[in-house]
């Protein structure tokens, strides 16, 4: 036991050493301690209402986060745009921050009676790259304060099916944020690409294309045509369960699981660019998944979802199997459904 004390209490001053060096002053982004700071918000900070500046977007198909909702919003630089990339995520200005609340309602089936908003992650482009920031908000939901250490909360709400649900929510540490955000050992963005963002948005003045509605802001300029659009995972108006079902891999695992990412070695590629099948999982067998494969052969088995190792540890919350490794504490049923429902159907 004194073993680990030492181990634990070793990596809890590398934390709070990186945490420092994080805070370093920078001529594009001031860090401050505590959310409210930053000014991102007006009047109630809980409402987040966005100040003059702040605008809200949401993706296609967003990641999945035990459940949570998630209120995402950008702040740009003024006078600068964004650098459009039909294939990856966009170059945007230093000093563009990406904020994202994640938060419960009480009763998902009536909002009206209130959230909880767990944390507040920022991605900030500072001079030497994008740095990453979580904020973990009190139960008088007045101030987020910096945490870079994380947490473990316990969240009780009502689902859909009117069920108590209770999970214990990991607010992860920053070395964790870096591990899904890395690409070729750098520091990414992930959600803020043209096939994730081309969709409509219900703004205060009416629903709009977001793309749109960002050039109209002079935020971007876009291409005349074909600008990739990615399905909605769980609407079957958006595309074939195929087009849902790559969308959702795209952007649960695609960010990690890809020729850059640091599941490059598992030779596993699920982001929406992939046509090789064998790398897609079909018939592929794993490289050293172990007893993560849990005794089946390929990652995906046409026409036998049970016989596949994607949906198993899709299906699993043992956090030595679980994918994705960081996030989730609990299984999607309906994503795995999804995936389940596509291999069912491959020929």
């Amino acid at each position: 036991m004194k073993k680990y004390a030492v181990i634990s209490s070793v990596l809890l001053l590398m934390l709070i050493a990186f945490s420092f060096s994080e805070k370093k002053a920078d001529p594009y982004f001031q860090f401050h301690e505590n959310l409210s700071e930053y000014h991102f918000f007006v009047g109630n900070m809980a409402d987040l209402q966005p100040a003059d500046g702040i605008v809200p977007y949401d993706l296609n198909t967003p990641l999945f986060t035990d459940y949570a909702g998630k209120a995402r919003f950008i702040k740009m630089p003024a006078g600068k745009k964004i650098t459009y990339n039909d294939s990856a995520v966009f170059d945007m200005p230093l000093g563009t921050v990406l904020i994202k609340n994640f938060y419960y309602f009480h009763d998902v089936r009536k909002p009206e009676l209130g959230r909880r908003i767990i944390e507040t992650r920022l991605l900030a482009n500072m001079q030497d790259g994008w740095h990453t920031y979580q904020y973990i908000w009190n139960k008088e939901q007045t101030e987020a304060v910096f945490e870079p250490i994380g947490d473990v909360t316990t969240v009780e709400y009502i689902d859909a099916n009117g069920k108590t649900i209770k999970i214990n929510y990991v607010v992860p540490n920053q070395p964790q944020c870096k591990g899904c955000h890395n690409r070729n050992d750098t520091i990414v963005p992930i959600g803020p690409a043209a096939r994730h963002l081309n969709g409509d948005y219900a703004y205060a003045a009416g629903k709009q294309n977001q793309l749109q509605y960002w050039q109209q802001q002079n935020m971007i300029d876009l291409p005349s045509t074909n600008i990739p659009a990615n399905a909605i995972w769980n609407n079957e108006q958006s595309g074939t369960t195929e087009q849902r079902a790559r969308a959702y891999l795209d952007i649960n695992c695609g960010h990690c699981h890809n020729k850059a990412g640091p599941g490059n070695t598992s030779g596993l590629f699920l982001d929406m660019h992939e046509t090789n099948q064998a790398v897609l999982g079909i018939f592929k067998t794993p490289v050293a998944a172990g007893r993560g494969a849990g005794n089946l052969t390929y990652d995906i088995v046409p026409g036998s979802p049970n016989k596949s190792i994607l949906v198993y540890r899709m299906n699993t919350t043992d956090p030595g199997f679980a994918m994705p490794e960081v996030g989730r504490g609990t299984i999607h049923k309906e994503g795995v459904a999804l995936i389940a429902k596509w291999i069912k159907e491959m020929k």
